[in-house]
């Protein structure tokens, strides 16, 4: 059954410099900013809404904040003409900004969001925007997520930790899309 896109907007996630920092564990999706530019220029052609969302971090250190080159959004991820960039401090997009504001204002109700990291503001965002009473789409192949430490001292590998976190947020949060799927029903 093809994907329903009607009154949707398009949301990357944090698509920034910064998390290319050897600072960050190795991620595992070398596909996302290929798959995600294709998504935003579908989009533009389509003429559809799309919000940006960047990662402005309070934290001592980050590669991600403002001040920092790596707070800069990736090649081909940057708004063009009246694409709105919502900057936000924490790992959701709806909370401490405008972005629930502005997408009831445009009459959105589902929002397409893909980006980094699957399991930390791609994830939180689209619970958030399931409780907001938002459709969510998650475009899965579309994200990029880190190896992460375990309590034990090993390491839990990007894909499973995507794989779970994508699993979870079907289960009960989100539609799970693939780039292609989404494109198709751009049409």
């Amino acid at each position: 059954m093809p994907l329903d896109l009607t009154a949707a907007a398009l949301i990357p996630i944090d698509m920034q410099k910064g998390f290319d920092d050897p600072k960050w564990p190795p991620r595992w999706n070398t596909a996302s900013d290929d798959r995600g530019r294709a998504l935003i220029a579908a989009w533009r052609a389509a003429g559809r809404p799309i919000f940006h969302v960047r990662h402005d971090s309070v934290e001592d250190g980050s590669t991600l904040r403002p001040e920092h080159p790596g707070n800069a959004l990736r090649e081909g991820f940057t708004p063009v003409g009246d694409e709105p960039l919502i900057t936000k401090s924490v790992n959701a997009a709806f909370i401490g900004t405008d972005l629930d504001l502005r997408l009831r204002r445009a009459g959105i109700s589902t929002i397409v969001l893909f980006g980094i990291s699957t399991d930390m503001c791609v994830s939180t965002t689209t619970r958030v925007g399931s409780n907001l009473g938002y459709r969510v789409i998650l475009v899965e192949d579309a994200c990029d997520c880190f190896d992460l430490p375990n309590p034990q001292g090993g390491v839990i590998p990007a894909r499973t930790v995507h794989d779970i976190h994508v699993a979870t947020l079907r289960y009960e949060f989100a539609t799970v899309a693939t780039t292609a799927e989404v494109l198709a029903a751009l049409g």
